[in-house]
C-alpha cells in the first residue's frame, strides 16, 4: 500500500496562498445558507480551561454541500499579550469526507481572522444601512485589521477611526491599514471618540465571562451598526438595551455560552446569521435602527475556508507534505 501523506501548511504557508477577502465572505454565506437547510453537521464546541478567560477549544463540522470536513483546535488566552504573545493559537485538520482520511493540517490563525471578519461583514449586510461609509474600530489587533478589510469589501467605506489602548499598535494598524485599504484612518484617544457618529463599529477586545464594559448608552448613533466580537464585553447594559436589533451566528451556541455565564449583561438575540441570510428572518427595517451582531465564531465557517486554502496551495506548490 502506497503510504499516504499530508499537506502541513504553516501560518506562512496559508498566508502565501493569499485567498482574498471577498471569496472568503463567499464561502462564508455558502456555510450559512447550508446551515439554514440543514445540511451542516456542526456539534456545540467543547473544551477545556486551563486559565481564567481563557480557552482551548475544538470545533468540528461538515457540510455536504461543500465537500468538507474537518475540525479546529483553537486557544485564546488573552494574557499571552503580556508575555508578548499572540492571543490566538490553533491548528485545524481537513478530512477527506469520503473516506475520514486526513489530507491537510495547517495553521488556522489566519482563517480564523478572516473568517470572523468574513460573518461580521455579512451580519452587517442585513443590518447596516448600505450606504454606510464611517467606521469605529475598537483593539487594533488582528481582529481589528481582518474586519475593517471585510467591512471595506461590501461597504463604501471612507474614513475609520481606530483607538486601542496600545498606541504602539494604534500607529501600526494606521500606517499599515492606510496603505493596504488606502482609506483616511485617524487615531483617536477614547473609545467614545471611536463610536459616536460611526456607522459601523466593530469591538474586538479580551473576550470576558464577566464583562468590563466601557461603551455607554447613546455612544452609537441612531441608524449605526456593530459587531461586537469580543462577546458584548465592551458594551454595557444600557448600550445593549437601546438595540433595536441584536444578532448572533448560531442561537443554540448562544445559549450554551450563557449556560456558562456569559452574556449576563446582554438582551436575547433576535436571530441569527443563518436566517439572516437566507432571508427567513428580517434585517435592519429603518434608518433609525440601532443594531449589533454578537457572533460567536462557529467551525462551519473555518471548514467552509479550509479546502479552498487546501485546494489553491496544492495547485501553487505552497507547504510540506508528509508521511500520515
Amino acid at each position: 500500500m502506497e503510504q499516504q501523506k499530508i499537506l502541513y501548511l504553516s501560518k506562512a504557508d496559508v498566508a502565501r496562498v493569499a485567498l482574498d477577502m471577498p471569496a472568503v465572505i463567499r464561502l462564508v454565506e455558502q456555510a450559512f445558507l447550508e446551515k439554514a437547510a440543514s445540511k451542516v453537521e456542526m456539534p456545540a464546541k467543547i473544551g477545556i480551561h486551563s486559565r481564567q478567560d481563557a480557552f482551548i477549544h475544538a470545533m468540528p463540522a461538515y457540510l455536504p454541500g461543500m465537500n468538507a470536513a474537518g475540525m479546529k483546535w483553537i486557544s485564546s488566552y488573552p494574557t499571552n499579550l503580556e508575555r508578548g504573545l499572540p492571543n490566538i493559537h490553533g491548528l485545524l485538520v481537513l478530512n477527506d469526507p469520503e473516506t475520514g482520511v486526513p489530507l491537510s493540517v495547517m495553521d488556522c490563525t489566519w482563517i480564523t481572522a478572516f473568517r470572523t471578519g468574513a460573518a461580521s461583514a455579512l451580519s452587517a449586510r442585513y443590518l447596516a444601512r448600505p450606504d454606510s461609509s464611517t467606521v469605529g474600530i475598537i483593539a487594533c489587533g488582528v481582529q481589528g485589521r481582518s474586519n475593517l478589510e471585510a467591512l471595506c469589501a461590501l461597504f463604501p467605506v471612507s474614513q475609520v477611526f481606530v483607538y486601542d489602548i496600545k498606541p504602539a499598535a494604534q500607529d501600526r494598524f494606521i500606517t499599515e491599514m492606510s496603505a493596504q485599504l488606502r482609506v483616511e484612518i485617524k487615531g483617536v484617544k477614547t473609545p467614545r471618540e471611536a463610536v459616536e457618529g460611526c456607522d459601523l463599529v466593530v469591538t474586538s477586545g479580551p473576550i470576558r465571562r464577566k464583562a468590563i464594559p466601557a461603551i455607554a448608552a447613546g455612544w452609537l448613533k441612531p441608524g449605526g451598526f456593530a459587531s461586537s466580537v469580543d462577546f458584548g464585553s465592551y458594551w454595557t447594559q444600557a448600550s445593549l438595551v437601546e438595540m433595536a436589533r441584536i444578532a448572533t451566528d448560531d442561537m443554540a451556541q448562544y445559549q450554551a455560552y450563557r449556560r456558562l455565564g456569559y452574556f449576563e449583561h446582554v438582551p436575547e438575540p433576535y436571530t441569527d446569521l443563518a436566517e439572516l441570510v437566507s432571508g427567513r428572518a428580517p434585517g435592519r427595517q429603518a434608518d433609525s435602527e440601532r443594531t449589533i451582531a454578537i457572533n460567536l465564531g462557529l467551525a462551519l465557517e473555518d471548514i467552509a475556508v479550509a479546502p479552498e486554502v487546501y485546494r489553491r496551495a496544492r495547485e501553487m506548490g505552497i507547504g510540506t507534505l508528509v508521511d500520515l
